[in-house]
């Protein structure tokens, strides 16, 4: 079965726009379409990213909504402790690097963003790095 890391803009995407192409892998996921894997650092981030003041006011993102999705990542993704680290590879916003290794870590078979640091990268380690849109294709395509 299919293994990815979805970057943390995917799981705020998916929360703020429920009928966008993001929501559509999330929901592929919960079906059991795929492997989902996440690590803690990604769980931090996606609840630091759902503190902005601006996403709260104008999304009307509560403490309810952020848990809801911890909850469902730490219970059903396969999370990832420890392994190797990345460092270097992306200086221009090294938080990405914690979804590389997550990747490497959890020996993805993908790696699902819309951030153009990790976007450009093209693929890492032989990981390659897609747009959502590219994996609901190769997704349909391996079903």
């Amino acid at each position: 079965m299919l293994r990815a890391v979805f970057d943390t803009n995917i799981f705020i995407s998916a929360t703020l726009a429920p009928l966008g192409l993001p929501a559509t892998a999330l929901t592929a996921w919960r079906d059991g379409q795929f492997v989902l894997l996440a690590c803690p650092a990604l769980v931090a981030e996606i609840r630091h990213t759902f503190r902005y003041e601006r996403i709260r006011r104008k999304y009307a993102i509560t403490d309810e909504i952020v848990d809801a999705l911890v909850v469902l990542l730490e219970n059903d993704a396969v999370m990832l402790h420890g392994g190797v680290a990345i460092e270097n590879v992306i200086p221009t916003d090294p938080s990405d690097e914690e979804i590389l290794a997550c990747a490497v870590n959890g020996r993805a078979d993908l790696i699902v963003s819309g951030d153009r640091h990790l976007l450009d990268l093209v693929e890492f380690r032989g990981i390659p790095i897609v747009t959502v849109r590219t994996f609901l294709e190769r997704l349909d395509a391996s079903l």
